[in-house]
């Protein structure tokens, strides 16, 4: 049986809590500059139940792995706005580490379609642009579906499903493949699960109230 949450948006019984609005300990850093690669202790901001990206410190991972999965996080872009376009609010959602869905402040910000908040990064734009203003939260509810791969070729492409602040965006979208920036994606044989990765984009973005529930298939019998 699966307990849900007695508050909306909140965590059901099943989930992993990746952030509970105390401390980042189920995360970890990627360095840049120096420890460019090196995994660390997460040094991003903790306040008033949420964290602050790092400001060019490095990206966020969580410690554990997942693959296939059902992920809730909310975030919000800065209140002060101080830039335009990529500029304004920059983050990112990565499942795996690779396949990412952008975040960014879209409120009256005109950027390339593929580049919205919402969007599959570099591949496909969203569906609709539900934004709210800057300094508000906004929440993403992703289903993830992971690739497959057979002898060292791809079986199936990874999938998304995504509501952005209750509506749908992207309706069992396939993905292309790993996020890279202004090239065709191509798959490349990685493992089942990976961690899920958080942008540092040098923007101050903030981030609340992140779970994760790992998804099973119908012939799997429920605890």
């Amino acid at each position: 049986m699966v307990a849900p949450s007695e508050t909306p948006g909140g965590a059901p019984s099943d989930a992993v809590v990746l952030f509970d609005g105390k401390d980042l300990s189920k995360w970890q850093q990627r360095g840049k500059g120096p420890n460019a690669g090196k995994l660390m202790d997460a040094q991003w901001k903790v306040e008033n139940g949420y964290f602050i990206t790092g400001g060019g410190t490095g990206d966020l991972l969580t410690r554990e792995k997942f693959g296939d999965c059902q992920l809730h996080v909310e975030w919000s872009s800065p209140t002060d706005v101080r830039s335009t376009s990529q500029g304004r609010g920059n983050s990112g959602v990565l499942l795996m580490s690779r396949y990412e869905i952008q975040v960014l402040d879209m409120w009256q910000n005109a950027t390339y379609a593929d580049g919205q908040a919402g969007a599959i990064y570099g591949q496909w734009p969203p569906l609709a642009a539900p934004t709210r203003k800057p300094g508000e939260w906004n929440v993403y509810d992703i289903i993830f579906e992971a690739p497959r791969f057979e002898d060292a070729k791809l079986a199936k492409p990874a999938y998304f499903t995504v509501f952005y602040n209750g509506v749908v965006v992207h309706n069992h979208k396939e993905s292309m493949g790993p996020m890279v920036y202004r090239q065709v994606a191509h798959y490349t044989p990685h493992p089942a699960e990976d961690s899920l990765m958080l942008q540092d984009h040098n923007n101050p973005v903030r981030y609340r109230n992140i779970w994760i529930r790992r998804l099973g298939t119908y012939d799997r019998p429920e605890k």
